[in-house]
């Protein structure tokens, strides 16, 4: 698991997918999300604008997956 750093106050899932390297682009990250490809701890998230608080990991299929720090 891959920690990754991320400004006070959250991110949204959408955006940390890009950061992180999960996803290329917007596009990316919402085509993912629609195939329910991405867990959000373990469940399945569809929502780009979902906030990731401190301690979230989020999985998608076939990458390691990665735990919200910092936010």
């Amino acid at each position: 698991m891959r920690d990754v750093e991320v400004r006070p106050g959250g991110i949204a899932l959408g955006q940390l997918l890009k950061f992180a390297g999960l996803a290329d682009t917007g596009g990316d990250a919402k085509a993912l999300l629609a195939a329910g490809d991405v867990t959000v701890n373990g469940a399945v998230e569809e929502r780009r604008g979902r906030s990731l608080v401190d301690g979230d990991v989020v999985e998608v299929a076939g990458q390691e997956p990665v735990r919200v720090v910092g936010a």
